[in-house]
């Protein structure tokens, strides 16, 4: 049995296989964004075992595998918490005011960007652009995005989370 088969259920390697069908059989590599997704979606992160049983399943060596990962911040290299709150730091939404969001949340959850509660229900992380610049300063929350921050509608957010 393959490591692919030993830590990928059928059921993610049926929906990789989707994404895999998108492109020439000899391009197979091309889905290891979908790739990494799913199987984050599965597990919660994406620890190396994870991301060496994609490279197995793609047909690629790890490294490639390794550099998507770490290079887009959608990716969870470690465990993250319940809520994963993503928050644009870039451009657009520093001007308007993202350092005090990043500020009000770490405040309000006793972690610093990058960290954990320890109860295990908020992550920090830091991302670059969300495109959503016309209500900045904003956040992710899976997928949803909260734009036009202020410190009241983070509470509000924050409160009605479970």
């Amino acid at each position: 049995m393959s490591r692919a088969e030993q830590l990928l259920s059928p059921e993610v390697r049926a929906r990789i296989d989707r994404w895999i069908a998108k492109y020439p059989p000899d391009r197979k590599q091309s889905a290891v964004m979908a790739a990494l997704r799913i199987v984050q979606e599965e597990h919660g992160w994406l620890r190396r075992e994870l991301m060496d049983a994609v490279a197995d399943y793609l047909e690629m060596p790890p490294i490639s595998v390794y550099e998507v990962a770490t290079f887009y911040s959608m990716y969870d290299l470690e465990p993250v918490g319940r809520h994963k709150i993503c928050v644009c730091t870039n451009i657009s939404c520093m001007l308007r005011g993202a350092e005090d969001v990043v500020r009000h949340l770490e405040e309000r959850l006793g972690i610093k960007m990058g960290e954990t509660t320890p109860d295990g229900r908020f992550t920090l992380k830091e991302v670059e652009c969300l495109a959503a610049c016309g209500g900045a300063p904003m956040f992710q929350i899976g997928k949803r995005y909260y734009e036009n921050l202020t410190p009241e509608k983070i509470d509000a957010i924050l409160d009605s989370l479970d």
